[in-house]
C-alpha cells in the first residue's frame, strides 16, 4: 500500500554562466551544457526514486541551482510531466523555478511557463549598481526591474531575492532599497545578510582584509528594520529570511523548515525521505560528470543513504523548525523524532533564553521571539544538542 505522506521534490541543475563570489552552493561553470544527458540522467533518477518510494502525494517542485534557467524549457517540461506521471499531484501543486534577470534568461520565461512552471524566484540580490557589481552579477539594476516587469505578466506568484547588510551599506541607503524592491514585489521577498562562506572567493578577499562587513549590532538594526518595512508593505517575516503575503509562503521551503519528506534529484542534491518506517538522509554525487556517470551506470547518482537517529532527527527538527515565526508544536516534534523536545536541548540554555524571552514554550509550541531570531544563529548553536 502506498504512503499517503505528502512530499516535495527538489530537481538541482549545476550550471551557472559565471561563479558569483559569496556562493557556496553545488554549482560549475562549463563552456558547453551538456543538455541531454543531463536531461536523460535526471529523469532517470527521479525514475528510480519514484519507484522506491511509491505514489505519493506530491505538494511541490523546486528547480533550483546553479541557475535553472540556463536549462531547455523542454527539459523542464518533461521532469514535470514524469512527475505528474510517478506521483498524485495536489490540485495546487506549486511548481518554482530559480532564474536571473540576465537578458537571455527572460528571454525564455514564457517558455517555463508553458512548461508549466507556476512561480518564478528570481535571482536579482541588489538594485544598486555598484552593488551587483561587488556581488559578482551578471545584470544590471535596468535589466532586474525589467525581468521583474516580465514575470509578472507570465506568472501568478512571483519571488526575488535581495542580499544586505553589505560593506559600507548604511541604514538609510538600505531602507531605501528596499522600499523600492517591496514597490516592485508582488508578494513574496527573500532577503539574506551577507555571509563568508568557506571555500568562496569572498572568503579569501575577507581575510586579506579587501572588505569588512557591518558590525554585529549594525546588522542587527539592518535585520529589524527589514522586518519592519516588509510589514509595512504586508510581508511578514514567516521566516528568518522570507517574507511573504498571507498564503504566498513557498510551500516547497516549507517542506525544509517543517522537517517533511522531500526527494533530491541532481548533482550534490540532498533529501530527507521516509522508507520502511525509518527518516533517512540521502545525497548525490556533487560532481556534475560523475552524478551523471553514477546514474547511467546503475540509476542514481547516491553516494549516501542514512537512516537518521532520533538524535539527528530531534537535532535538525530544531534546526529547521525554529526559524519558522510559527516555530515548532511539541506533539508533533515527538512523533516525526521521537524523542520529547527538552531531551534535545541544552536544558539550562533553554531556561536562560525563556527567562531573556528569546524563545516561548507553551503546553505545545516552542517559538523563537523577534528577540530571539536576531540572535538565532548563536542561539541554536548553545540550545541544540
Amino acid at each position: 500500500m502506498s504512503d499517503p505522506t505528502p512530499l516535495s521534490l527538489y530537481v538541482h541543475w549545476p550550471f551557472c554562466l559565471a561563479k558569483c563570489p559569496y556562493c557556496d552552493f553545488n554549482s560549475h561553470v562549463r563552456d558547453e551544457i551538456p543538455h541531454q544527458r543531463f536531461t536523460a540522467a535526471l529523469r532517470q533518477e527521479l525514475a528510480s526514486d519514484a519507484e522506491r518510494t511509491g505514489r505519493r502525494p506530491l505538494r511541490s517542485i523546486f528547480f533550483g541551482g546553479g541557475t535553472p534557467s540556463l536549462m531547455q524549457p523542454e527539459t523542464v517540461a518533461l521532469l514535470i510531466e514524469d512527475a505528474r506521471n510517478y506521483f498524485d499531484a495536489s490540485d495546487d501543486l506549486e511548481i518554482t523555478l530559480e532564474a536571473n534577470p540576465t537578458s537571455v534568461e527572460r528571454g525564455k520565461l514564457a517558455a517555463f511557463r508553458e512548461a508549466g512552471v507556476n512561480r518564478v524566484s528570481l535571482g536579482i540580490q541588489s538594485l544598486d549598481e555598484a552593488a551587483l557589481r561587488f556581488l559578482g552579477r551578471e545584470h544590471s539594476a535596468s535589466q532586474a526591474i525589467a525581468a521583474l516587469e516580465t514575470a509578472r505578466t507570465l506568472f501568478p506568484r512571483l519571488s526575488f531575492d535581495l542580499i544586505y547588510a553589505r560593506p559600507g551599506q548604511t541604514l538609510s541607503a538600505w531602507e531605501a532599497e528596499l522600499h523600492r524592491a517591496l514597490d516592485l514585489a508582488s508578494d513574496h521577498l527573500s532577503l539574506y545578510q551577507l555571509t563568508i562562506e568557506q571555500g568562496t572567493k569572498f572568503e579569501g578577499l575577507y581575510r586579506q582584509g579587501r572588505f569588512v562587513l557591518p558590525e554585529d549590532d549594525d546588522a542587527a538594526l539592518l535585520y529589524e528594520k527589514t522586518a519592519e518595512i516588509a510589514g509595512l508593505h504586508g510581508l511578514q517575516d514567516y521566516e528568518i529570511s522570507n517574507y511573504a503575503r498571507p498564503g504566498a509562503e513557498s510551500r516547497h521551503n516549507l517542506t525544509y523548515w517543517r522537517y517533511q519528506d522531500y526527494i533530491g534529484i541532481g548533482p550534490g542534491a540532498h533529501g530527507r525521505l521516509t522508507l520502511d518506517g525509518a527518516l533517512h538522509a540521502t545525497r548525490r554525487h556533487r560532481a556534475p560528470e560523475i552524478w551523471a556517470e553514477r546514474v547511467e551506470q546503475r540509476g542514481s547518482g547516491s553516494t549516501e543513504e542514512t537512516p537518521l537517529s532520533s538524535e539527528e532527527r530531534g537535532r535538525e527538527a530544531l534546526l529547521m523548525g525554529l526559524r519558522l515565526r510559527e516555530g515548532i508544536a511539541l506533539d508533533w516534534f515527538e512523533a516525526r523524532t521521537g524523542r520529547a523536545m527538552r531531551d534535545c536541548v541544552d536544558p539550562g540554555i533553554l531556561d536562560a533564553a525563556l527567562e531573556e524571552a528569546y524563545l516561548t514554550l507553551d503546553d505545545n509550541r516552542l517559538i523563537a521571539t523577534d528577540e530571539g531570531r536576531v540572535r538565532l544563529e548563536a542561539l541554536l548553536g548553545a540550545l541544540v544538542l
